[in-house]
């Protein structure tokens, strides 16, 4: 018999990522915690988005934190999105509409 130790990320009471990597389970909390500050952020500033478009949007935002912050430092969308070979997801896609 085998004994396997497995690392559960929840969010909001559901499971999210079972896996029996620590290290990927710690990102994965990681970025969800820096998703949630986002939503916070974002409902903070007065920008009235539907809950769960809000949170799409911040995990997004926070899986993509290094081409956000290039974006920030003023790399061209276009640059970063080619560098990433990154997938562009319509906000009503990400929302399941």
């Amino acid at each position: 018999m085998a004994v396997i130790t497995q690392y559960v990320v929840q969010h909001k009471g559901v499971d999210k990522l079972v896996t029996t990597d620590k290290k990927e389970a710690d990102k994965y909390d990681k970025m969800l915690s820096i998703a949630d500050n986002l939503a916070v952020y974002i409902a903070a500033k007065g920008i009235e988005l539907d809950e769960s478009i809000c949170e799409e949007l911040s995990i997004v935002l926070a899986k993509n934190k290094e081409g956000v912050a290039k974006l920030f430092r003023g790399l061209d969308a276009d640059e970063v999105l080619e560098s990433e070979s990154a997938d562009i997801v319509s906000i009503n896609e990400a929302a399941g509409e």
